[in-house]
């Protein structure tokens, strides 16, 4: 690396308005309403599908500020950050992307919802979490079983779970399991007020 690209000056962001562009694309891309059934089982009248926006060009840079921010802001100490397999993937790779904008290392990592039987036999992918301070993203949540999940398997593998992390809470009792079961805080950037759902 030469010395120039070294001291390179990092992009500025303005969180604020990271958050409200963010939140115009949640509304605008990912609440689907109408009848739908969860995966947790439970019924709603609308439908979260945040895939439309952690996998989508603009939003997907915003995700990733948007969480950094929340973390930052918990003063969340952590080195690595993922989750469950598929929801969480893309948030954990927005949010180890903006890390490196903004010139700071963060790893992600993968967990499989099964460990595998053959190769390693691993469940958590990625950069070894052993011994490291992690924080278990997810995109939303509904009971918490996905986060809770993600957390055995990641404390099962020696990584530290600092906190988990949601970008839309549902305010469905997840927020209140994970805290009791998994004995760490539970932060998320959008409550359903935020977008206008009840």
């Amino acid at each position: 690396m030469t010395e120039t690209a070294a001291r390179a000056p990092q992009p500025a962001f303005d969180p604020a308005a990271d958050r409200r562009r963010l939140q115009e694309l949640i509304s605008e891309l990912a609440v689907v309403r109408g009848k739908v059934t969860l995966s947790s089982g439970k019924e709603a009248d609308y439908y979260i599908d945040l895939r439309r926006i952690t996998l989508q060009h603009e939003a997907a840079p915003l995700v990733g500020r948007v969480m950094r921010h929340l973390l930052a802001g918990a003063d969340i100490d952590y080195v690595a950050a993922g989750g469950l397999t598929m929801g969480a993937d893309p948030v954990g790779t927005a949010v180890m992307h903006a890390a490196a904008q903004q010139g700071q290392a963060t790893d992600t990592f993968v967990v499989r919802k099964a460990q595998k039987s053959h190769g390693m036999g691993r469940q958590v992918e990625g950069p070894s979490v052993e011994g490291q301070k992690v924080v278990v993203l997810e995109d939303t949540s509904t009971t918490g079983g996905s986060a809770l999940t993600a957390v055995d398997a990641v404390r099962a593998a020696g990584g530290l779970v600092q906190a988990v992390a949601v970008i839309v809470d549902r305010d469905t009792g997840a927020k209140e399991h994970i805290e009791a079961t998994a004995g760490v805080p539970y932060l998320f950037a959008f409550s359903k007020n935020d977008l206008g759902l009840d």
